[in-house]
């Protein structure tokens, strides 16, 4: 690992603003659960490390009922795990960061740096110029593709892995972000970027800006939640793939629904199609293979992993088949 210049600002703008002035040489630090391990490797070297993690009013979870739920970037996924408040008003959320990663991970990492995680391609981590790294080519067209994405790709097939931010995204949330200059406020579903549209980065944070808290709307009443996810190995380890769905329920009847994946495409992917066709359909009674051929309809797999498409339609009929019992 290079040497970097460890800075501890006094407040957010302070924070900014040395991460706006310096752009190419400047990183945010917070748990840093992601951002060692890349500058281990060698992926990213930053000369000035900004220390957020004592900066004030990042913290917390804020939920009155009847009121929007407040998340704190710097909350650490620990916290979301064991907060029972949020198990039972939020269960995606709690059900999401208790699969993030191991317990140790989970007390450092925090919410605003699992949604900002770079990717875990091998040739992104590994000594490969990719297309991501500044290069001309993904090597994962042609390579070792079995856990790269099957929609979205083009011109780079990664999978995002954040888990919190496919729950996040079935609960319609908002992110906040901060620059030395304003906050603006986004959908979670417009803060990630597809490669078609910028290669290079995940989001669409510009230099000197950090996500300070993300929202979730409240509930509607008759709400039903239940995030799933597929791991290669039974202990800890990113998905390969997972999904989130939320229902609102008028007694069997499904009102209204959201169904978002993950680690199927270079973004939490919003299954738009299916959430649209699922209002009408009664749990317990109407058969889920019916709507389960319309995920990941319009996929296109690599060489060696076709078979995500069919794990995502198996968790999609789990997900409906567990909800009609709760």
């Amino acid at each position: 690992m290079k040497n970097f210049t460890y800075l501890q600002p006094k407040d957010l703008k302070e924070a900014t603003t040395v991460l706006q002035k310096f752009p190419q040489e400047s990183l945010p630090y917070a748990g840093g659960t992601d951002l060692l391990g890349l500058m281990k490797d060698g992926v990213l070297e930053p000369q000035r490390l900004v220390n957020l993690k004592t900066l004030t009013g990042l913290q917390g979870i804020s939920y009155r009922p009847g009121k929007e739920l407040e998340l704190g970037a710097l909350t650490t996924i620990s916290e979301i795990a064991e907060n029972q408040s949020l198990a039972e008003k939020f269960p995606l959320l709690t059900q999401a960061a208790r699969q993030v990663a191991s317990p140790q991970l989970r007390n450092v990492g925090t919410l605003g740096g699992n949604l900002c995680q770079r990717p875990r391609c091998w040739y992104f981590r590994g000594d490969f110029p990719c297309l991501r790294k500044g290069g001309d080519i993904c090597y994962a067209v042609d390579g070792e593709n079995k856990f790269h994405c099957v929609i979205g790709g083009r011109p780079c097939y990664i999978v995002h892995p954040s888990d919190m931010a496919v729950a996040l995204l079935a609960y319609n949330a908002t992110v906040e972000i901060q620059s030395p200059q304003k906050s603006r406020r986004v959908n979670l579903k417009d803060f990630f970027v597809l490669p078609q549209d910028d290669y290079l980065h995940e989001n669409i944070l510009r230099p000197g800006e950090i996500v300070t808290r993300i929202r979730v709307p409240e509930s509607a009443p008759g709400t039903k939640a239940l995030f799933l996810k597929v791991k290669e190995r039974e202990v800890w380890d990113f998905a390969t793939v997972s999904l989130a769905m939320v229902l609102v329920t008028s007694g069997k009847q499904i009102t209204a629904a959201r169904v978002a994946l993950g680690g199927v495409a270079p973004v939490p992917w919003l299954e738009e199609t299916v959430s649209r066709s699922l209002p009408g359909f009664t749990l317990g009674k109407d058969a889920p293979e019916a709507l389960a051929g319309q995920v990941l309809k319009a996929a296109e797999p690599l060489e060696q992993n076709a078979y995500k498409v069919i794990l995502a339609r198996n968790l999609f009929k789990q997900a409906l088949e567990e909800l009609a019992k709760s």
